[in-house]
């Protein structure tokens, strides 16, 4: 499951403001206060007019680095992110997962930000790889024992080797003087005690943004952090951090009820595209990550010229563009350019069904390839899944409302950078089977391929989407990243272009879409049946809008499963601090993840006494 939506715009909006919010915070820290003055900008900007008055420049730093500047004085603050144009989409096999791990990462600090001794941490970090050097040797020997069948998982600790055993031992000391040497979560510290709220990440499948929300008069300071976290990273504790992660999928994936069945599905669905993997990363690709493999997938992808910043506030453009080439621009290029992705995804030749038993309400999920976020299609899909999705729309009219085949239908399109998907889901009420509802969903796609969308109910989707592109555009960081993720899919004029092409979707594009799109040879279908002794949804998830339910699900499974209540609690802040900045629709699907949250701290707090 992606750690974040692919369009924040569209309507699986909430389950992506959710992953934002609830992310664990990688937090580390910053340090000396930056100089003032600024250089003249490289290059001049281009402008372009956006919804609301909102007016986008757009410059290239002197290192090639894209900076989009949104002015907006409502208030004095200022939201600040950057995008790597990177993801899982850009790994390979055997280092899966790693676009996620340098979330992790990249808030371990720098030369100057996390250390008390940074020569003692080159030492230390030195003597670790030669360590973890011979560690992978010992571990060549045990996957090769594993394959001959003399050991049963490798994984497990009786499995370690007495070899293993002891460099571990010797590991762990490095560790313990490494941690003595930090300044712990320092970049956290100094953005916070200046008044920097939101400090976070996300990584999906095209690319991994990074961001935060700065009072107006500590805009330099941000630019001085982030640059020297770009230019001096250190990758501290990246052998602990590799384990976190491992940890965290375990907790995200394997121990939620449809976490990985819907891995297993993402992996049936895609044939040779990289989206087949998930954003996490497959265990074992994860568990043997090295710093080196990190290194240089950094020098790589997070080369200037493969990033684009985003300041949305209150501030001066030639002032703020000034400073921008000061810290922003004085990083050096990239030595060679980020590769291209070029493996596509070969045609589907006939359907794929996949069966799965799970602590789960029976439920099927119909998905068929699409296109990637540029094409000209993109516009009439996604008004197609908008009279398919909603309160008002055709799937919940008729299936959940009229039919009573379903307690909940809907319907996402979601184009990717590279490719796209449009998927349906729909769960069955008690009595009534899977089957059933994808019969359903047949005859609605059906009736599209046959029948023109009226102009009533085409009118009507085009005005939903217009009230939602709007609430968007009414708070700085929501502005941030709408067009951060829409450089990182593309160029962010196509955020703005995707608006006004949905106002010209017609009926004929709609059924046109439909008939080319929605055969059987191109669409997967996943069954869920329930596995016997598990119980329906409670009462206050089944309550939520349906593209909410599947994230909050999930983070109720890592709830239950965490064991740490400092952990759970830094999260409570995170919602408490964050929940202003969610969209309204976004706002009831917090209330049940807070009240897991709370009860889970309370469980584990009594369990000490």
């Amino acid at each position: 499951m992606s750690t974040f939506v692919h369009h924040f715009v569209r309507s699986a909006r909430v389950a992506g403001a959710l992953a934002v919010l609830l992310a664990p915070a990688s937090g580390h820290a910053a340090g000396k206060r930056p100089a003032a003055a600024a250089t003249t900008a490289a290059t001049a900007p281009h402008t372009a007019g956006a919804p609301a008055g909102i007016k986008v420049e757009e410059h290239v730093l002197s290192n090639g680095m894209k900076l989009l500047l949104v002015p907006r004085h409502l208030s004095p603050t200022v939201s600040g992110g950057w995008v790597a144009h990177v993801g899982s989409v850009n790994e390979r096999p055997g280092i899966t997962g790693i676009s996620h791990l340098f979330e992790h990462m990249m808030f371990k600090g720098s030369h100057a930000i996390g250390t008390r001794d940074y020569e003692k941490d080159v030492r230390l970090i030195d003597e670790q790889e030669r360590t973890q050097d011979q560690m992978r040797d010992e571990l060549s020997k045990m996957r090769a024992a594993e394959r001959r069948g003399d050991l049963e998982d490798m994984t497990k600790p009786e499995a370690k080797t007495a070899r293993y055993k002891a460099l571990e031992a010797r590991f762990d000391s490095l560790v313990v003087q490494q941690r003595a040497n930090m300044v712990k979560n320092e970049f956290d510290q100094v953005l916070s005690k200046n008044g920097a709220t939101g400090m976070n990440a996300f990584t999906a499948n095209d690319i991994t943004f990074y961001f935060e929300t700065v009072p107006a008069n500590k805009l330099e300071l941000w630019f001085w952090m982030e640059s020297d976290r770009i230019r001096n990273r250190v990758f501290r504790e990246f052998y602990s951090e590799r384990d976190v992660v491992y940890e965290e999928r375990r907790r995200s994936v394997e121990s939620t009820p449809t976490g990985k069945f819907e891995v297993s599905f993402d992996a049936v669905f895609w044939d040779s595209s990289p989206y087949s993997w998930p954003v996490i990363g497959w265990p074992s690709d994860v568990a043997a990550i090295s710093k080196a493999q990190a290194d240089e997938y950094y020098e790589l992808f997070y080369a200037p010229q493969n990033l684009t910043a985003v300041l949305v506030g209150d501030f001066d453009p030639v002032t703020t563009l000034a400073m921008a080439e000061k810290y922003l621009g004085s990083i050096p290029a990239g030595k060679r350019a980020a590769p291209e992705m070029i493996t596509t995804e070969t045609r589907q030749l006939a359907e794929k069904r996949f069966y799965g038993e799970a602590e789960t309400n029976p439920a099927v999920t119909m998905r068929w390839h699409t296109q990637a976020y540029v094409h000209k299609d993109v516009p009439a899909l996604e008004v197609m899944s908008q009279v398919l999705s909603g309160t008002t729309g055709r799937l919940n009219r008729n299936i959940v409302l009229d039919k009573k085949l379903a307690t909940r239908a809907f319907a996402n399109d979601e184009p990717r950078k590279y490719e796209g998907l449009f998927e349906i889901q729909a769960e069955a009420k008690e009595g009534h089977t899977p089957e059933e509802l994808e019969k359903a969903v047949d005859g609605e796609i059906e009736r599209l391929k046959k029948e023109p969308v009226g102009a009533d109910e085409l009118l009507s989707v085009k005005n939903r989407y217009l009230a939602s592109t709007y609430r968007q555009l009414t708070n700085n960081f929501s502005i941030m990243l709408r067009y951060g993720r829409a450089d990182g899919e593309a160029n962010w004029r196509l955020a703005d272009e995707l608006d006004a092409a949905i106002q010209n979707v017609t009926p004929a594009d709609v059924q046109r879409v439909a008939n080319a799109y929605f055969s059987k040879e191109n669409r997967a279908v996943a069954i869920w049946t329930r596995k016997g002794g598990s119980t329906p949804d409670d009462p206050a998830v089944a309550a939520l809008p349906e593209n909410a339910k599947p994230m909050v699900r999930q983070m109720l499974g890592s709830i239950a499963a965490a064991t740490d209540a400092s952990q759970l609690t830094q999260m409570m802040t995170r919602l408490d601090t964050m929940g202003s900045q969610a969209p309204p629709e976004m706002k009831p699907a917090l209330d049940p993840v807070r009240a897991k949250c709370e009860a889970r701290i309370a469980q584990l707090n009594a369990d000490k006494k």
